[in-house]
């Protein structure tokens, strides 16, 4: 089994907004102001929206040859229903993360629509980040106390 490990730095930034950091990169989360942040970014839940979208666009991208998909173009739109007094601690009873996500993926290829619809299942069944969200990982927290 060929395990590769990832690696993400997030650090705390000015109010709500955070860095985040891998291999060199870097982009800022924040939230919205209705939510108590500054909107100078998009808030984690709309970033792994973005990561499960482009994570499935790069899979499509990466296999379309060898499905026999002549793709000419990919766009996904996804929606997640999020009950926010969840999170907030208004409800106990609501869940805190996505109680639903929904995506449309527009297909531009010369194929036939059974091969686009095989193709897609294929897409969804390989995409990392759909599998971690459906099949969720074993969470491990380390604290360390700084100065």
């Amino acid at each position: 089994m060929a395990i590769e490990k990832f690696k993400t730095v997030v650090k705390s930034v000015e109010g709500l907004q955070v860095s985040c950091k891998s291999r060199g990169f870097e982009f800022i989360l924040d939230e919205p102001k209705n939510l108590g942040g500054t909107d100078t970014g998009m808030n984690p839940v709309e970033a792994l929206l973005g990561t499960l979208g482009a994570c499935k666009v790069i899979v499509a991208k990466s296999f379309a040859r060898l499905h026999h998909i002549k793709l000419n173009d990919i766009r996904i739109e996804l929606e997640g229903d999020l009950d926010v007094d969840g999170f907030m601690g208004k409800n106990p009873d609501a869940k805190i993360g996505f109680s639903r996500i929904s995506s449309q993926i527009y297909i531009d290829a010369d194929n036939t629509v059974e091969e686009i619809e095989k193709f897609v299942e294929f897409i969804n069944r390989t995409c990392p980040v759909a599998d971690t969200i459906e099949n969720a990982p074993v969470m491990e927290t380390v604290i360390i106390k700084e100065p």
